[in-house]
């Protein structure tokens, strides 16, 4: 009746593994891919390219072993833009030929054009040349994501001013940097930058920012921001940029003025939507572009049309998005798949790294929970010496009356590896005995976590 069982629209996270989850139990699925190499954004300009820059910048810059060697210490004296480029090309590379060979062993067709619904059931393909057909399909994954937000006052111009998705084919490195948008993007590219010696300033027109994140862990990351020189410009937006002759000049809402060599606006994305004809389809979207679904279902308002990944919204993670291309193929097929986790992480790779799963300090004391925390340095462990870390922290969140962990959130080199056991212990429901009890190898930063849980455990009351 339908050409094709599913037809996913994009091959980011969510879309390849929808893709490839309604292979595997038999069913025909193609995937329209309007880019000109399948992966996405998370491939081509989003997760990978920007992890894959800040490891270059770490590894080029000695960032990593300055803790020994001083500030001024450097892997490669003089680094330029085509120094990050190299890396970033092979690994791109490789991301998209095993994307390739796991469609293609999996026999998933691939279409490369733009989408675009003709009816509830039906979705028109326009190739680069022009030439159109038309496709139906029993079920419908949109995982076309999301691209950045630009509003018409920044004069984008691809030379010193950018979004979040040009940045990372950068001309040249700037000698000093404005980024607009304290939100995670924001956080990541100007720590990064920073890594490399550039003068970073932060403009966010709140007065605090990355607020899901546990309060203290904040702090401590801000000061680390200050001790480096990354000047923050909190609570004032910014009400116009011009175009100086030595670089872009933002002007704040409070009389300030901030003037760079380059610029990156990075506050906020929008559903990549608006030339799907999601009408024809009978859905609507937010004035972000996203799309509204079930979150246990990932169905849109029509049944058989489903969407997953950043268009959906929060979290945005290529992470949880992957596992929700998964539940959406397996709720359009029938399969009933196990209820997820409670608890999933969330890691931010800046510099350096943040990593949280469960509770704040914050939504514990809300909810009236009676706690306590440890907290752990990682220059307190001896492989946090050996590595030359002067900062970096962990912190425990236990509840008092169950014993139970509550929550984990790490700041420093490492910490999106190390979050993994802590959200096993949080999904398994374990107590702060399994810290205090357990043995971890010697020397390593995952030591951190006995110490925090003997610290909290040292603070609890016990009558």
């Amino acid at each position: 009746m339908y050409d094709f069982d599913m037809v996913v629209i994009g091959s980011g996270p969510s879309g390849r593994r929808a893709a490839v989850q309604s292979a595997k139990i038999g069913k025909s699925v193609l995937v329209v891919e309007k880019g000109r190499r399948v992966g996405g954004v998370s491939v081509h300009t989003g997760t990978i390219p920007s992890k894959t820059l800040r490891e270059t910048v770490l590894n080029l810059s000695g960032w990593r072993e300055r803790g020994f060697y001083g500030r001024s210490y450097r892997v490669k004296q003089d680094i330029g833009a085509e120094d990050l480029l190299i890396r970033l090309h092979k690994t791109l590379d490789h991301e998209v030929e095993v994307l390739e060979h796991q469609f293609s062993r999996n026999a998933v067709k691939t279409a490369r054009g733009e989408a675009r619904f003709v009816s509830p059931h039906e979705i028109e393909v326009t190739a680069e040349d022009g030439e159109r057909r038309t496709i139906s399909a029993a079920h419908v994954l949109i995982a076309c994501g999301t691209r950045p937000f630009r509003p018409d006052y920044v004069p984008f111009n691809g030379t010193n001013v950018f979004d979040s998705d040009e940045i990372i084919e950068l001309p040249r490195l700037p000698r000093s940097l404005t980024v607009i948008g304290a939100g995670v993007i924001g956080v990541e590219y100007a720590t990064i930058f920073s890594a490399l010696d550039v003068a970073v300033t932060l403009i966010e027109p709140r007065t605090s920012f990355l607020d899901f994140l546990d309060r203290e862990l904040i702090e401590e990351f801000v000061h680390e921001l200050r001790d480096r020189n990354v000047a923050l410009r909190l609570g004032s937006a910014v009400t116009s940029i011009e175009l100086g002759t030595s670089g872009p000049v933002s002007r704040l809402a409070n009389g300030r003025t901030v003037a760079t060599d380059m610029l990156l606006f990075a506050a906020g994305r929008v559903g990549a939507t608006d030339r799907l004809n999601l009408a024809s389809a009978g859905i609507e979207t937010d004035h972000r572009g996203r799309i509204t679904v079930d979150p246990k279902t990932l169905q849109s308002s029509v049944p058989h049309i489903y969407a997953a990944g950043d268009v959906i919204g929060f979290p945005s993670l290529a992470s949880t998005s992957m596992e929700q291309g998964r539940l959406a193929a397996c709720h359009a097929f029938g399969l009933e798949p196990p209820p997820p986790p409670e608890f999933f992480p969330y890691g931010i790779y800046s510099v350096p790294e943040i990593s949280t799963v469960g509770m704040t300090e914050e939504e514990v004391a809300k909810r009236g929970i009676p706690y306590e925390c440890g907290i752990a340095r990682f220059r307190e462990t001896s492989r946090g010496h050996i590595m030359g870390l002067n900062a970096g922290m962990m912190k425990m969140i236990f509840s008092t009356k169950s014993r139970r962990l509550l929550g984990v959130h790490i700041l420093g080199e490492g910490a999106t590896e190390l979050i993994h056991i802590g959200q096993a212990v949080l999904n398994l429901k374990g107590t702060i005995d399994y810290f205090i009890e357990n043995t971890f190898n010697y020397p390593t930063l995952a030591e951190a976590y006995k110490i925090a849980g003997l610290d909290a455990w040292n603070r609890m009351t016990r009558v």
